[in-house]
């Protein structure tokens, strides 16, 4: 006859066995594994679907339908980062109207190219168009979607104060890029430009509020040994603290031009103006580096009291740096010191 001790340590290994089995199994934050759904009518475009273009350019997002439903509205939507919380609708169009909405629907405009297009037009590309795009068809509870990503071509550059390093709030950082003609980079932009390899030891402000620095050559100066990537601080106090900022910019519509002379600041700026143009801004001088090759090794003047210079084919007597790049002698004084000068016109 089975005992009571041997009864009791039988139940208890079942219900043992029965919590493990259940605590293993329950996860209120598992998410299960989403079947994609099969489009009906709007058609399916190839994974990760990108389209690339510069500022000022003209592009088509895609988005074909596959057949037509009765009564249908398509809805272009531009889908913003997580951190920053928004949803902007461009257009709302059925076959009789058409409303744009925002900033960037007064410059947008469905193709049409034949009855089934229902892509997007999108003139004049500026530098915050960059991101992910959604084509919605609206068709009571059959409503479909696709996503597209509009990628600007550009260039990512760090931005310090000239009061020195770590001076800018959030709010200060996105100002400082807008006054040299560029916007707060991206995670994206700047991921891309350190694999092309931007290498940059201070930490600067990107457009979610997040702080961050590209290393391609690990060193003791520039976080230690840890291994080459970006180096993330993750979400700051957008108002109480401060680092540097990582501009984005892309091609520019004119031109930078060098003018040769020993000249304080005041004596660049009417440099400049005698050609008919102004001192470049900071952007305009790395869009030109990146764009149009530009390559010059003189110091100059440029409209935020920096000294920079281009460099697109290092040699020995030209920064002594091996690779290319926009090299920056900092602030000097607008007086004290002489340089060139680097307009824009």
């Amino acid at each position: 006859m089975t005992s009571f001790k041997e009864n009791f340590v039988w139940i208890l290994l079942i219900t043992l066995c029965f919590f493990s089995h259940s605590s293993a199994s329950y996860n209120p934050h598992r998410a299960e594994p989403a079947t994609p759904k099969k489009l009906l009518y709007l058609l399916e475009p190839p994974l990760q679907v990108e389209v690339a273009g510069r500022r000022g350019d003209n592009v088509t997002l895609p988005c074909i339908l596959r057949t037509k439903p009765n009564h249908y509205k398509i809805k272009w939507t531009k889908l913003e980062s997580e951190h920053m919380g928004q949803q902007n609708v461009i257009m709302i169009s059925n076959a009789n109207a058409f409303k744009p909405y925002g900033h960037v629907g007064q410059r947008a405009s469905l193709q049409r190219a034949h009855t089934m297009d229902a892509s997007l037009l999108l003139s004049n590309v500026e530098l915050g168009d960059d991101g992910r795009y959604r084509c919605e068809l609206i068709n009571g509870i059959e409503d479909e979607n696709i996503v597209i990503t509009l990628r600007i071509e550009g260039v990512v550059f760090p931005y310090q104060s000239k009061r020195g390093r770590y001076k800018f709030n959030f709010h200060e950082a996105k100002q400082a890029c807008a006054e040299q003609d560029g916007i707060l980079s991206t995670y994206n932009q700047l991921y891309r430009a350190w694999t092309e390899g931007l290498d940059w030891c201070n930490a600067g402000w990107i457009y979610d509020g997040t702080v961050h620095y590209p290393v391609v050559h690990p060193r003791p100066v520039c976080g230690g040994e840890l291994p080459a990537g970006i180096r993330s601080y993750g979400p700051k106090d957008k108002n109480h603290d401060r680092f540097d900022a990582f501009c984005f910019t892309s091609q520019i519509s004119g031109s930078v031009f060098y003018i040769f002379g020993s000249f304080s600041y005041d004596q660049a700026v009417h440099a400049c103006k005698h050609q008919g143009s102004e001192l470049a801004l900071v952007g305009q001088l790395y869009a030109a580096w990146r764009f149009q090759k530009y390559d010059h090794c003189n110091g100059g003047w440029l409209k935020d009291g920096s000294v920079r210079f281009p460099i697109i084919n290092p040699r020995k007597h030209c920064g002594g740096i091996p690779e290319a790049g926009v090299r920056s002698f900092g602030f000097p004084s607008k007086t004290a010191h002489l340089y060139g000068a680097y307009c824009y016109r």
